[in-house]
């Protein structure tokens, strides 16, 4: 049986997690002292709320190399024989590096184990690499075996679209995204800055000014890159404001020849450090060569 496991950063639902029997490998965050699991301890409505009055941001923590080996063992036990770890972008996190770990010492401590493992970079943030995790295990419900789920999401990550804006610049300047100076002119004239996947790593693809507009380039930018191949669902990713994400959605529908199913999903507490409040995601697969 194969079995598919992610971080936390993935930012799946519970139902989808469920659904697919997804292991998930929790984030650590530090919060005015307090250590707490990425949607264990504490959740995204719970996170947003408290951020307005936060002094320093919080501090996070890729999951440890036994997060993810305590899921494979106990999954072998189960009867998993084929692990495909799909983990955020070496270039932003650590998670990556630490499911190696775990790789490595579960055949350290097994030697003549047949049990295969493969860990993915996927180059992706948040529902970027939930939407690659996602698409697998469809995948996988569709009779996928394991080297074809393997080959397919090391040949089709680079192709994972990211769009994501904030309303607020004051978390990306904390975190060093962008420049006190930068975020002081940007918050006075509403300038949006627009972020994608470049290089493992997010930069600035873009800048509007109001939501408007900012929704605006979301809808024709997906119009034009969407792979009507594999993109059979979207990702609509949000901090604290479901009400943006559903006006996204309308006008996708409205505006887009996409017949596919829209997936509207909360951030959660490790990405939302960084976005803050008012962020606004989309994901998808783009066009190869875009």
């Amino acid at each position: 049986m194969i079995k598919i496991m992610a971080d936390s950063t993935c930012d799946l639902t519970q139902e989808f997690v469920k659904q697919y029997n997804i292991g998930i490998a929790a984030l650590n965050i530090e919060i005015e002292g307090i250590n707490y699991r990425d949607k264990i301890d504490i959740t995204s409505d719970q996170f947003f709320e408290r951020l307005p009055d936060m002094e320093k941001l919080p501090k996070t923590g890729a999951p440890s190399p036994e997060a993810y080996l305590n899921i494979i063992e106990k999954s072998v036990d189960e009867g998993y024989t084929e692990f495909l770890c799909i983990c955020m972008s070496n270039g932003t996190s650590a998670s990556f590096q630490t499911a190696k770990m775990a790789k490595d010492s579960f055949y350290e401590k097994h030697e003549d184990t047949e049990v295969k493992i493969h860990v993915v970079d996927s180059w992706s943030m948040s529902h970027g690499s939930g939407w690659l995790i996602l698409k697998t295990a469809q995948l996988l419900e569709e009779g996928y075996r394991f080297e074809e789920l393997v080959t397919f999401a090391e040949t089709r990550k680079k192709c994972v679209k990211h769009l994501l804006c904030v309303d607020d610049l004051y978390n990306l300047t904390k975190s060093g995204r962008i420049s006190n100076t930068g975020a002081l002119i940007g918050n006075l004239l509403r300038v949006k800055p627009i972020m994608s996947m470049k290089d493992t790593k997010g930069a600035i693809v873009a800048k509007v000014r109001g939501t408007n507009k900012a929704l605006k380039y979301y809808v024709e930018e997906f119009q034009q890159r969407y792979d009507s191949k594999w993109t059979n669902f979207i990702i609509i990713g949000y901090s604290n404001d479901k009400g943006i994400a559903n006006d996204l959605k309308e006008k996708i529908k409205l505006k887009t020849d996409f017949l596919g199913k829209i997936h509207i999903m909360q951030m959660g507490v490790a990405v939302g450090t960084h976005v803050g409040l008012g962020g606004l995601s989309l994901f998808f697969m783009e066009k190869e060569n875009m």
